[in-house]
């Protein structure tokens, strides 16, 4: 889910503003509480969320009830200082009420709390305990990793200054798309809630989003691909550079540009298609290495002058490189477990409105699992001094498997993963087969070990299938 779903929801009549809001899935920008919730353990969660991307509280709401908050006005008050009396330093938080209507039909208030993200600090509670937001729930931080999050924290405010751009430098196209996503009205007022503009002037954040040009001041700020002929880069007069192109403009329109030009770019490779038949398919899966240049996109160093995000293709791989290290409260050793956090939460949360991107964690771990999925080697990460460098293989991790698999594994594998127990006909409409040919290809993957039938004979009513146990 993005913010904007979140917001679409606040916006409704007061008739559907509760159960709007129930239906919503918690996660790293959304959590609801009960009316009885102590404003101490509030403050808990508007520590996560001001240590994490910032995110949205909403109290009048538990149990798939909509409860609101006019019942008991001291304690609602005791919330909404809740940021001042237990958290330190205090949290960032802007509190309003919004009308609704309980479930036994009588009108009523839910109280919102919009947390903006900590810039430079890391928040604590009057326990001296810190948490930080992850997915759907605050996890509370070690000493080593709380250390290590004051580290990200100074090193990660550097998009909250101010470019020495103004608002008569945005790309009107741009934010009028953003303003309609969101469902707003102004833009320059969404830009300062969001963070991105401070009176006339655009933020670094609002900078590299929106402007026409933000390149102008920002030279560094811009994504180069290249495509080589083989397997090596080369020097010199054996340089395999076949292909060099610059990608510059506001960071959404970068993306869609490296996007549209890896996808022609990058090789082919044979796989079994429709009627037994081999046919040409990407060398690697588009989600796993726009996943990956979305994530160098976003989490850079933008502070970092001297270099730029770099995506590389081989013709047997795509390496993407990025200024700037990861979180130190990241382990190299398992970046797919990684924490959500980001060193630029604006621009994060800007680009996850505009459904780009699944933050750092999420993000890794979905490339992890295309790999897998199409039957490679996992990412594998590498950082310097100043980079991160991730490299995406297109060797199969078994040859005679790979030709095997019919070429909509990963569509298949995509359905079950939305709805875990599919029949045979329902995967078929879902993937555009007919059932017969989707049976085909069940049966192949079912050999393979990729999924899983399910049923008491092959004539069961409620047989289904769905994906092995991880």
């Amino acid at each position: 889910m993005t913010t904007i779903a979140a917001e679409q929801a606040l916006a409704g009549p007061p008739g559907e503003v509760g159960w709007r809001l129930l239906e919503l899935v918690e996660d790293q920008w959304l959590e609801r509480k009960s009316a009885r919730v102590a404003a101490r353990d509030l403050a808990d969660t508007l520590i996560g969320f001001g240590n994490a991307e910032g995110g949205t509280v909403v109290v009048g709401l538990w149990n798939g009830a909509v409860e609101g908050t006019d019942g008991n006005p001291r304690a609602r008050n005791a919330l909404v200082q809740a940021a001042m009396d237990y958290t330190v330093p205090p949290v960032r938080a802007r509190s309003r009420l919004v009308p609704c209507v309980r479930d036994d039909g009588l009108a009523d208030h839910l109280l919102v709390i919009d947390v903006e993200p900590g810039e430079g600090v890391v928040h604590a509670n009057t326990k001296d305990l810190a948490f930080l937001r992850v997915g759907d729930e605050n996890r509370r931080l070690s000493f080593a990793q709380r250390q290590e999050l004051v580290f990200d924290k100074g090193q990660g405010s550097f998009e909250t200054r101010m470019s020495g751009s103004s608002m008569k430098d945005l790309d009107d196209a741009l934010t009028g798309q953003y303003a309609r996503a969101v469902g707003a009205s102004d833009v320059r007022g969404l830009l300062s809630a969001r963070g991105l503009a401070r009176d006339d002037g655009l933020t670094v954040a609002g900078c590299l989003l929106f402007a026409a040009e933000p390149q102008r001041i920002f030279p560094e700020a811009y994504v180069r691909v290249l495509r080589y002929r083989g397997r090596e880069r080369g020097t010199g007069s054996r340089q395999q550079l076949l292909e060099d192109h610059r990608i510059e403009g506001p960071l959404p329109m970068q993306i869609l540009q490296t996007r549209d030009l890896v996808s022609g770019l990058q090789p082919r490779r044979r796989a079994l298609g429709e009627g037994g038949r081999f046919a040409n398919v990407g060398l690697v899966p588009e989600d796993a290495w726009l996943e990956a240049i979305v994530n160098a996109v976003i989490h850079r160093s933008y502070s970092l002058a001297g270099d730029h995000t770099r995506v590389e293709i081989f013709d047997d791989r795509i390496e993407v490189t990025s200024p700037g290290r990861f979180p130190g409260i990241v382990a190299m050793s398992k970046p797919d477990q990684a924490p959500r956090y980001a060193r630029n939460p604006r621009i994060a949360r800007v680009l996850a409105d505009l459904e780009f991107g699944q933050e750092l964690g999420e993000g890794i771990k979905r490339m992890y699992e295309e790999m897998r999925l199409a039957g490679l080697h996992e990412p594998l990460y590498r950082q310097s001094s100043a980079t991160v460098h991730v490299e995406l293989s297109g060797d199969p991790v078994d040859q005679r498997l790979d030709a095997m698999l019919p070429v909509e594994t990963r569509e298949i594998v995509g359905a079950l993963r939305t709805t875990p127990r599919l029949s045979t006909i329902d995967l078929a409409n879902a993937i555009g087969l007919s059932r017969p040919t989707a049976l085909k290809r069940l049966a192949a993957l079912r050999d393979a070990g990729v999924v899983r039938w399910v049923g008491k004979s092959p004539k069961d009513p409620r047989a289904f299938w769905t994906l092995p146990p991880t």
